[in-house]
């Protein structure tokens, strides 16, 4: 059985020219230090805009940089979560923690776990960003008797927060079930796909047939094609989905 807990964080702050350095040097190191630095930004509704402020925090936002400069910042957090035996991944603002897990030791390893995140949101603390428990999700990952069994655990505690067990979890555009049969994730897909489907149908008229074509395969193709390997070896019925 695994325990496969989404955790969010937020207000990045502008990095240190120690830990630019790890990908940085010379002339290429000042750069993105006056890329980061003295930046000014207000608020605009309407008509009316706020005065100007200092940014001393954050990256300029829908940047190409941005994400790489908030990867490298968070990437340390790896070594906290290591010395506590737990597997993670991340990606953007997100990590993802996988604890894997018996029945029979399962209060153990929840503590471990309490006691790792804790650890991490004091790491976040300790480097101004905000673990957002709000969008932290947890699910239970197992085969259906490993499942009937756990069903005392009903919530996790993270970082001071209790988080509800979800039965379905997505995971960068992937949605995630208790028993990994990717029903959901092929529901979903079907839906979105036929969403597109009738939206073309309407301008269809408008278009001609190598554009149609062009834009189907840009709005339907490329939902079909991502992470479509996790499909592989899965149940009949979910491949039937996808069929329809």
């Amino acid at each position: 059985m695994c325990l496969f807990w989404v955790i969010k964080s937020q207000d990045f702050t502008s990095p240190s020219p120690r830990r630019i350095r790890i990908i940085f040097y010379s002339t290429r190191l000042d750069w993105v230090c006056s890329y980061l630095s003295d930046r000014r930004q207000y608020v605009k509704i309407g008509q009316h805009s706020s005065g100007l402020f200092d940014c001393s925090s954050g990256v300029p936002q829908c940047s190409v940089l941005g994400p790489l400069l908030f990867a490298v910042y968070v990437s340390p957090v790896g070594n906290v979560i290591d010395s506590f035996g737990v597997r993670h991944q991340q990606y953007a603002d997100d990590t993802q923690l996988y604890l894997s897990m018996r029945v029979s030791d399962s209060a153990q390893e929840l503590d471990v776990l309490r006691s790792c995140s804790t650890a991490v949101r004091d790491w976040y603390l300790s480097n101004n960003l905000l673990l957002n428990a709000d969008k932290s999700q947890a699910i239970v990952l197992g085969t259906a008797n490993q499942l009937r069994s756990a069903t005392s655990i009903d919530s996790v505690e993270v970082a001071g927060v209790a988080l509800p067990v979800a039965t379905t979890l997505k995971s960068i555009g992937v949605i995630l079930d208790q028993r990994l049969t990717f029903n959901e994730h092929a529901t979903a897909l079907v839906k979105s796909c036929n969403h597109h489907a009738r939206a073309i149908r309407h301008v269809r008229h408008l278009l001609t047939e190598s554009v149609a074509q062009t834009v189907a395969c840009s709005l339907i193709n490329s939902r079909l094609d991502y992470c479509n390997s996790l499909l592989y070896g899965a149940p009949e019925a979910t491949m039937y989905l996808c069929k329809c």
